[in-house]
Protein backbone atom coordinates (compact mmCIF):
# COMPACT_ATOMS: atom_id res chain seq x y z
CA UNK A 1 0.00 0.00 0.00
CA UNK A 2 0.79 3.03 -0.73
CA UNK A 3 0.42 6.21 1.67
CA UNK A 4 1.25 10.11 1.80
CA UNK A 5 3.61 11.06 4.22
CA UNK A 6 2.64 13.98 7.10
CA UNK A 7 4.81 16.88 7.35
CA UNK A 8 6.78 15.76 10.03
CA UNK A 9 7.63 12.47 8.68
CA UNK A 10 9.12 14.79 5.41
CA UNK A 11 11.07 16.54 7.66
CA UNK A 12 12.48 14.39 9.57
CA UNK A 13 13.68 12.15 6.33
CA UNK A 14 15.46 15.61 5.11
CA UNK A 15 16.41 16.39 8.86
CA UNK A 16 18.28 12.61 8.72
CA UNK A 17 19.87 12.55 5.02
CA UNK A 18 22.17 14.80 3.05
CA UNK A 19 21.88 13.45 -0.86
CA UNK A 20 19.36 14.04 -3.18
CA UNK A 21 18.48 14.55 -6.29
CA UNK A 22 18.31 17.77 -7.16
CA UNK A 23 15.43 18.73 -10.36
CA UNK A 24 16.27 21.54 -12.91
CA UNK A 25 14.78 22.39 -16.26
CA UNK A 26 17.72 23.44 -18.99
CA UNK A 27 16.75 24.50 -22.51
CA UNK A 28 13.29 22.83 -22.12
CA UNK A 29 14.72 19.69 -20.87
CA UNK A 30 14.50 18.48 -17.43
CA UNK A 31 17.99 17.69 -15.88
CA UNK A 32 18.78 15.54 -12.53
CA UNK A 33 21.74 15.33 -10.47
CA UNK A 34 22.47 13.95 -7.21
CA UNK A 35 23.82 16.77 -4.75
CA UNK A 36 24.81 16.92 -1.06
CA UNK A 37 22.48 18.90 0.84
CA UNK A 38 21.40 20.39 4.40
CA UNK A 39 18.11 21.00 5.72
CA UNK A 40 17.71 23.93 7.85
CA UNK A 41 13.89 23.05 9.40
CA UNK A 42 13.72 26.38 11.26
CA UNK A 43 14.23 28.37 8.54
CA UNK A 44 12.69 26.11 6.06
CA UNK A 45 15.31 26.08 3.19
CA UNK A 46 17.45 23.91 1.70
CA UNK A 47 21.34 24.72 1.43
CA UNK A 48 23.55 23.36 -1.58
CA UNK A 49 26.65 24.60 -2.85
CA UNK A 50 28.27 23.67 -6.56
CA UNK A 51 31.08 25.14 -8.63
CA UNK A 52 30.46 26.77 -11.44
CA UNK A 53 28.92 24.60 -14.19
CA UNK A 54 26.22 23.23 -16.19
CA UNK A 55 23.52 23.14 -13.09
CA UNK A 56 24.43 26.73 -12.18
CA UNK A 57 23.83 27.88 -15.63
CA UNK A 58 20.68 26.83 -15.81
CA UNK A 59 19.06 27.66 -12.66
CA UNK A 60 20.18 31.50 -12.88
CA UNK A 61 18.11 31.14 -15.61
CA UNK A 62 14.89 29.18 -14.60
CA UNK A 63 15.22 29.36 -10.66
CA UNK A 64 12.25 26.71 -10.22
CA UNK A 65 13.58 23.46 -8.71
CA UNK A 66 13.21 19.92 -7.08
CA UNK A 67 14.71 18.33 -4.41
CA UNK A 68 13.76 14.25 -4.13
CA UNK A 69 14.93 12.14 -0.86
CA UNK A 70 14.23 8.64 -0.68
CA UNK A 71 14.91 6.38 2.28
CA UNK A 72 14.64 3.07 0.82
CA UNK A 73 14.98 -0.38 2.56
CA UNK A 74 13.29 -2.63 -0.04
CA UNK A 75 10.93 -2.60 -3.35
CA UNK A 76 8.31 -3.12 -0.93
CA UNK A 77 9.44 -0.95 1.66
CA UNK A 78 10.51 2.82 1.40
CA UNK A 79 9.69 6.35 1.76
CA UNK A 80 10.45 9.51 -0.52
CA UNK A 81 10.09 12.99 -0.20
CA UNK A 82 9.71 15.62 -2.96
CA UNK A 83 11.11 19.74 -2.43
CA UNK A 84 9.75 22.15 -4.58
CA UNK A 85 11.18 25.57 -4.42
CA UNK A 86 13.16 28.29 -6.13
CA UNK A 87 16.43 28.70 -6.01
CA UNK A 88 18.37 31.80 -4.83
CA UNK A 89 22.13 32.00 -5.13
CA UNK A 90 24.02 33.53 -2.47
CA UNK A 91 27.31 36.04 -2.36
CA UNK A 92 29.97 37.18 0.07
CA UNK A 93 29.25 36.80 3.65
CA UNK A 94 25.87 35.26 3.66
CA UNK A 95 27.19 32.73 1.64
CA UNK A 96 30.00 32.17 3.71
CA UNK A 97 27.40 31.85 6.42
CA UNK A 98 25.31 29.73 4.73
CA UNK A 99 28.12 27.62 3.60
CA UNK A 100 29.26 26.99 7.43
CA UNK A 101 26.08 25.97 8.36
CA UNK A 102 25.76 23.80 5.35
CA UNK A 103 29.25 22.05 6.48
CA UNK A 104 27.81 21.85 10.46
CA UNK A 105 24.65 20.30 9.27
CA UNK A 106 25.38 17.71 6.87
CA UNK A 107 29.02 17.01 9.17
CA UNK A 108 26.42 16.39 12.39
CA UNK A 109 23.86 14.10 9.56
CA UNK A 110 26.95 12.03 8.99
CA UNK A 111 27.85 11.55 12.27
CA UNK A 112 25.10 10.40 13.57
CA UNK A 113 23.56 8.09 10.57
CA UNK A 114 27.09 6.91 9.99
CA UNK A 115 29.40 6.70 12.84
CA UNK A 116 31.98 8.85 11.37
CA UNK A 117 33.77 11.62 12.50
CA UNK A 118 34.61 14.31 9.93
CA UNK A 119 36.78 17.26 10.29
CA UNK A 120 36.46 19.16 7.26
CA UNK A 121 33.75 19.74 4.29
CA UNK A 122 36.35 18.35 2.02
CA UNK A 123 35.47 14.67 3.49
CA UNK A 124 32.39 14.60 2.52
CA UNK A 125 32.58 16.96 -0.39
CA UNK A 126 35.08 16.91 -3.73
CA UNK A 127 33.11 20.47 -4.91
CA UNK A 128 36.01 22.82 -3.30
CA UNK A 129 38.87 23.17 -5.23
CA UNK A 130 42.08 25.36 -4.49
CA UNK A 131 41.23 28.31 -6.96
CA UNK A 132 37.45 28.23 -7.25
CA UNK A 133 35.22 29.72 -5.00
CA UNK A 134 31.79 27.85 -5.07
CA UNK A 135 28.54 29.00 -5.27
CA UNK A 136 26.60 28.75 -2.56
CA UNK A 137 22.33 28.47 -3.01
CA UNK A 138 19.06 27.77 -1.01
CA UNK A 139 16.39 26.13 -2.34
CA UNK A 140 13.65 28.37 -1.10
CA UNK A 141 10.95 25.70 0.24
CA UNK A 142 7.32 26.09 -1.18
CA UNK A 143 6.00 22.75 -1.04
CA UNK A 144 6.73 19.20 0.77
CA UNK A 145 5.24 15.78 -0.15
CA UNK A 146 6.50 12.45 0.25
CA UNK A 147 4.62 9.08 0.09
CA UNK A 148 5.97 5.35 1.16
CA UNK A 149 5.33 2.25 0.51
CA UNK A 150 4.30 -0.14 3.60
CA UNK A 151 2.82 -3.82 3.49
Amino acid sequence: MIANLETKECNFILSNNYIGHLGYIFQNKPFVVPITYYFDEKANHIICYSGEGHKITAMRKNNTVSLQVAEIETVNNWKSVLVHGQFELHFGSEAKAYLHAFSLGVKDVITEQEQVKLDRISDFSSKIYKDEIPFVFLIKIEEVTGKKRIH
